[in-house]
């Protein structure tokens, strides 16, 4: 478990409000994963750094037991043009504990790890948290993925 510091950063991409509640989550982000990938959002997002895509967590209610907003998009240089349909949005950056999990993608890669996160005392801050989905997550049976959790 590494403390890394984030520095302030702009997201484009899509969003949907969700909760964990009766496994909603699950359902909601996988429909928006298929609606990025389908709808090829990545190629639409203006202004990218790069193609490296985030999963963020955020305008939580309180913690992760209550709603809260989930965006996949991509690092920009401005939100200056934000496409109809995609939403734009500045994170403040700050403290974050960085967590890693390496696995299948289709084999619940992702909750799993949350699950565990859920269980860690951490003195987290519920302002972001996002996944990282960058090099190393290319092949979907073999992926690295970063967890990057906001803290204290």
């Amino acid at each position: 478990m590494n403390k890394v510091n984030i520095e302030p950063f702009k997201i484009i991409g899509i969003s949907v409000r969700t909760t964990n509640e009766n496994n909603q989550a699950a359902k909601d982000i996988a429909d928006l994963w298929s609606r990025f990938l389908n709808e090829k959002v990545l190629e639409a997002i203006p202004n990218k750094i790069d193609n490296t895509v985030y999963s963020i967590y955020t305008e939580y209610e309180s913690d992760h037991t209550k709603p809260y907003t989930t965006i996949l998009g991509c690092k920009v240089k401005t939100l200056n043009t934000i496409p109809n349909e995609m939403v734009g949005k500045s994170f403040e950056g700050g403290n974050y504990v960085k967590l890693s999990a390496k696995g299948d993608l289709m084999k619940d890669l992702i909750i799993n790890k949350w699950l565990e996160i859920w269980k860690m005392d951490l003195e987290r801050v519920f302002t972001a948290d996002f996944e990282v989905f960058g090099a190393k997550a290319q092949n979907p049976t073999d992926a690295e993925i970063d967890f990057l959790i906001a803290v204290k």
